[in-house]
């Protein structure tokens, strides 16, 4: 695959081979036209695609009606692809995820109120030792109105920290549980299960993009439950801090899904943040999950 190119020759790549990049913000998101992900891509094609992924960190693209066959391909471009403990996967499918509601909770009269209030900024599966590298998510059925997911960028997050902040949490590791987050949602047997099968991981506070060399703020509130080594007090305060600066909102994009759009984030640099409400309206997105690296510093 290539490496990242400089911003001006990734436009001159795609104006050569007939696509269209529009920058969704300064920061984070692009949208892609020209390509067809219902056919294999030519090596030109798939260069220029992760060349893209890398800079913009998410990218999307519309009116993409493409087959399980092609998902699972397109995902393969980027890895080797994984399921998922917890969430259903489509039938005869193991590859590609079915994404209900709100991270897998269905909403209803019962859970909005409790889920519009939680906070689900998350990178996924940090609870592996190898966390996922990226993430295909197709819309397949959509509410008439509501229902957006947002990304933020976490090098921008962690670049706009103040050099005190950096210079505390520099070195640091995190704990990241899957029980935090699904312990939840799921029988006590079957959370007695994930506990065993995923014991607590301890990710850096920091890491480094292994293709970029962006440093990024890896925590997450979704998954993050402490900083080993502080007390409980000050780990929760830090991390407090740490969350809220994936709350800026000139870190983020915002995107309003249409009928067969795709986004296709890189997990390593990036939260996101299903919104949740659109209830009584229904929403179902399928997602592949490319299999993941070592966190490394």
């Amino acid at each position: 695959m290539a490496t990242q190119l400089d911003t001006p020759d990734l436009f001159e790549a795609a104006r050569s081979l007939g696509i269209a990049i529009l920058p969704a913000t300064p920061t984070i998101g692009a949208e892609i036209g020209g390509l067809d992900l219902d056919r294999p891509l030519s090596s030109e094609e798939a260069d220029l695609l992760r060349a893209a992924w890398l800079r913009f960190k998410v990218v999307f693209f519309r009116d993409q009606d493409i087959s399980h066959e092609s998902h699972v391909r397109l995902g393969r471009l980027f890895g080797e692809l994984e399921g998922h403990p917890v969430i259903p996967s489509v039938a005869g499918y193991p590859e590609i995820l079915r994404i209900e509601g709100v991270e897998g909770v269905q909403l209803t009269a019962a859970t909005l109120a409790p889920f519009q209030a939680y906070n689900k900024w998350h990178t996924d599966v940090t609870f592996r030792e190898r966390p996922s590298i990226a993430s295909i998510l197709r819309a397949r059925i959509l509410p008439p109105l509501g229902g957006d997911t947002m990304w933020a960028d976490t090098a921008a997050a962690y670049a706009g920290l103040p050099q005190p902040v950096k210079d505390r949490i520099e070195g640091l590791e995190a704990e990241h549980d899957i029980v935090r987050s699904f312990g939840g949602r799921v029988s006590e047997e079957k959370r007695e299960q994930l506990a065993r099968d995923f014991p607590p991981v301890r990710h850096p506070v920091v890491r480094t993009h292994p293709e970029t060399g962006e440093k990024i703020l890896y925590v997450n509130y979704t998954f993050t439950s402490r900083i080993v080594g502080l007390p409980e007090e000050e780990s929760d305060s830090l991390l407090r801090l740490l969350f809220d600066r994936i709350k800026v909102p000139e870190y983020q994009v915002r995107f309003r899904w249409t009928p067969n759009a795709i986004g296709i984030w890189d997990n390593r640099s990036t939260q996101h943040y299903a919104v949740g409400d659109y209830w009584p309206e229904h929403r179902v997105l399928e997602r592949v999950t490319v299999s993941g690296d070592v966190v490394t510093r």
